[in-house]
């Protein structure tokens, strides 16, 4: 997630410069071929301007749709981290030795820190399962666009946070046998609060619990499930290919067409018209290939990219706020913003 007060234009410049080339060189040719009356035909400015305002409309739909999964995604991880809260709240306020005093104050304590710390592990295991990329994504794509895909992610995303999540010791979290066990099944983070409900079962077992405190247990851990499911739909589920390569050749067909239509207009005002008109049409088009990026590299919230959700960060503020609800005084620091971004 970017944090600064705005993108520079220079660092917009730095994301598209490629495309400024070609949009530049295209425009050249073009403009050459007319200056030497090599190429003759003109299209009218009309058919071109309804193209561009079709291919606008149509890109900003895409767009929007692509900034309704970014927001519904923050908006979920948003509802995680107060469930966490929850989680805590209850698991320190419920689980006491009020129905079984042959449960000592020690044992208490022991099972409020094995089943908040379980849930850390949670939160980071998820965040981890949905940065596993997709088909999709553009780090799976080939040739240059995975290759950029994967400058910005070291760059400008989760390269930036490589140091914060190689000191998160699941380990410490979790006993290494259910961590090898778990780590076997198909979905760990699934795994794993179910294995949250199997503990909750021997609580009230042990009569540790009640059946009411079960069972507001039970409804924060399926809201987890809801949540987690919900994530993994957005992860899993493209936009959908017809919007999103549909509206990329659309802006390519108009490319293709403009400088046939705005350079022979330019030149025309004389030989100054020449020169501005290459600049010109690079423009208008670049405005275009612009707004067809952004759409792209904003449908996919959990692709590791500088647009991303802060999942990390999220996952460290759930993280401080459930350990000091186990009293813990060795807490770990909140992940700071790198290069105005936060991961």
């Amino acid at each position: 997630m970017i944090v600064s007060k705005g993108v520079s234009f220079l660092k917009i410049i730095q994301w598209s410069w490629i495309h400024i080339i070609w949009l530049l060189l295209f425009s050249s040719g073009i403009a050459s071929l007319y200056f030497f009356n090599i190429l003759k035909i003109t299209i009218p400015w009309l058919p071109i301007s309804v193209i561009g305002t079709a291919v606008a409309f149509f890109v900003g739909f895409k767009n929007n749709q692509a900034y309704d999964r970014m927001w519904e995604a923050r908006k979920i991880w948003g509802g995680l981290i107060n469930d966490s809260r929850t989680w805590g709240m209850q698991i320190d306020g419920y689980i006491t030795n009020t129905f079984n005093k042959d449960i000592s104050l020690e044992e208490i304590k022991e099972i409020k820190k094995r089943l908040i710390h379980r849930h850390i592990a949670w939160l980071y295991i998820h965040r981890k399962q949905l940065l596993i990329p997709t088909s999709w994504e553009h780090i799976n794509q080939s040739g240059i666009v995975a290759k950029k895909a994967r400058g910005y992610q070291k760059k400008f995303g989760v390269g930036l946070v490589e140091d914060d999540v190689e000191g998160i010791k699941l380990s410490e979290l979790v006993s290494l046998e259910e961590l090898d066990r778990l780590g076997k099944t198909k979905n760990i983070a699934t795994q794993m609060i179910n294995e949250q409900s199997q503990e909750l079962t021997k609580l009230r077992e042990k009569g540790i619990i009640d059946d009411f405190r079960h069972v507001e247990l039970m409804q924060v851990l399926s809201n987890f499930y809801h949540l987690q499911g919900k994530n993994e739909r957005i992860k899993k589920f493209p936009l959908p290919r017809q919007y999103a390569n549909t509206s990329r050749y659309f802006v390519g067909i108009f490319l293709l067409l403009l400088p046939f239509s705005m350079i022979p207009e330019l030149m025309a005002i004389g030989e100054v018209g020449f020169w501005i008109s290459i600049p010109i049409t690079a423009l208008v088009g670049w405005v275009y290939v612009m707004m067809e990026l952004v759409g792209d590299y904003t449908e996919n919230p959990f692709q590791g990219m500088a647009n991303d959700i802060p999942m990390l960060s999220l996952c460290r503020t759930a993280e401080i706020d459930l350990r000091e609800i186990l009293n813990e005084s060795n807490l770990p620091d909140p992940i700071k913003a790198k290069k105005n971004i936060l991961m």
